[in-house]
């Protein structure tokens, strides 16, 4: 079992199997759905030799192969148009465009599946023994479910989530266990005084990840579990007091994509190791309560997320974990959706996070790509209630000496790319500082957030004197 949980689902033999099948069923609907429709037996198997019972399948009406695979090409492409525009503009499942990449691959999947109904209902391979058209059936179905699986691959590699069995299917993060008394503040003991005073032991064990439930103890928001990461240093005696980095996940998703397509741990780990053994407490909290869920990461008619956020998650951190309670050792960060959230704790409350990693961020919270649905949704079409608490709107009224963004986007996310420009220019001109960086070969994918995530933690150890 745990072969199967740790097997690759991004590289390696999954992935040329996929593509090997994907190629080999794409092949087989080709052939029988458009090759057949040809009069190919009579043009160019005329002079062959072979007697006119050899071909039985092949019929004698002029389609044309070509007509057949543009048409199906076509009718493909309206369909996935269709329902891209549904979920977007319909039922609002989403905010914004899917990256031409899915649709691509979504492509592939609709057009396979077009030809799979077409021998389904007798378009193509009619002819034969009843055996030999449940073989053909059979064939074709496992054709089409080829395609559609690498379709799936690649779809997923694209967002770079699951990298493995254990990631898809939940097991890895299934096996965390809850946070124990001996991890906690009381069982500790205080804080030192500051990492300045602390000495690294000679030896240090691993890190380890927990989960949590916290409450909604001000807000009565109902947040699913979060995922505490807790390094090395955590671990010695006395416990150093260490900065705290608090991470959203995108939307729809939740806390565990950190731990999965942000490689939470391995990049916290790697931080660790440079600096003996320190890193930030991560806590990865829920703002939506659930997969499909958006608050907006604020206060309005959907929940009180923004005092969840603001007030019942930094409380309990500090009642439950041995962290440094100084709101400069204190960072907010997240992907999409959570990296607007991100920005929108740093600019509403300063003085609970003082520097915020904003990874693919959003120019403002959005339920639907009409902004109209969204200010409805929170505010009952209270356009300038809305307004006030967008973060460019924030920084446009007032100044944050002290405090940092860094901000990444994919390279091959150009939407994200003009709204990281937006916001980073007017965060400068709000006083913040500022670094950007472009992720290579990434689009609006885990890849940014988990490759932008070492440059985003040296961005902030310099801030807290952990590094130079």
């Amino acid at each position: 079992m745990d072969y199967l949980d740790s097997l690759r689902l991004v590289d390696g033999p999954v992935v040329w199997l996929a593509w090997a099948a994907a190629a080999a069923g794409l092949a087989y609907l080709l052939w029988h759905a458009a090759l057949r429709h040809t009069g190919f037996r009579d043009k160019g198997f005329r002079h062959t030799g072979f007697p006119d019972t050899a071909f039985p399948q092949i019929r004698r009406h002029p389609a044309d192969a070509a007509a057949v695979v543009a048409t199906v090409t076509l009718l493909a492409a309206a369909l996935v148009a269709a329902v891209h525009w549904f979920l977007i503009y319909v039922i609002t499942v989403i905010p914004a465009e899917l990256p031409g990449e899915t649709l691509a691959w979504s492509l592939a999947a609709v057009g396979a599946l077009l030809l799979w109904l077409m021998r389904l209902f007798g378009l193509w391979g009619r002819g034969g023994s009843r055996a030999k058209r449940w073989r053909s059936s059979g064939a074709a179905t496992a054709a089409f479910l080829a395609v559609l699986a690498l379709s799936a691959v690649q779809i997923n590699i694209y967002f770079g989530l699951n990298h493995t069995v254990g990631d898809l299917t939940g097991t890895a993060v299934a096996r965390i266990q809850p946070l124990e008394a001996g991890l906690t503040r009381a069982a500790g003991g205080p804080p030192a005084t500051g990492l300045a005073h602390w000495q690294a032991p000679a030896e240090l064990p691993e890190s380890v990840i927990r989960k949590a439930a916290i409450p909604g103890t001000v807000s009565g928001f109902q947040s699913r579990d979060a995922y505490v990461y807790l390094p090395p240093a955590y671990q010695s005696s006395p416990r150093p007091a260490l900065p705290v980095l608090v991470l959203f996940s995108g939307q729809p998703g939740s806390p565990a994509d950190w731990l999965t397509g942000g490689a939470l741990r391995s990049r916290l780990d790697g931080f660790a190791a440079q600096h003996a053994g320190v890193a930030p407490v991560a806590v990865v909290v829920d703002p939506n309560g659930s997969p499909s869920g958006n608050t907006l990461c604020l206060d309005s008619r959907i929940a009180q997320a923004d005092t969840f956020l603001a007030r019942d998650v930094p409380d309990w951190i500090n009642s439950t974990l041995d962290v440094d309670p100084d709101p400069r050792h204190w960072a907010a960060g997240g992907f999409s959706f959570g990296g607007t959230c991100a920005m929108q704790m740093l600019t509403r409350h300063p003085n609970v996070y003082s520097a915020a990693l904003a990874f693919s961020s959003e120019e403002e919270p959005a339920i639907a790509k009409e902004r109209a649905k969204t200010i409805e949704a929170s505010f009952g079409a209270d356009t300038g209630a809305f307004d006030r608490l967008t973060p460019l709107r924030v920084m446009a009224e007032k100044h944050f000496d002290g405090h940092g963004v860094y901000f990444a986007a994919g390279d091959r996310d150009p939407q994200f790319i003009r709204s990281m420009d937006v916001l980073s220019e007017a965060a400068r001109r709000a006083g913040f500082t500022v670094e950007t960086q472009r992720i290579a070969n990434a689009g609006h994918s885990w890849d940014t957030a988990s490759n932008g995530l070492p440059g985003g933690l040296d961005f902030l150890a310099r801030r807290w004197g952990i590094s130079p």
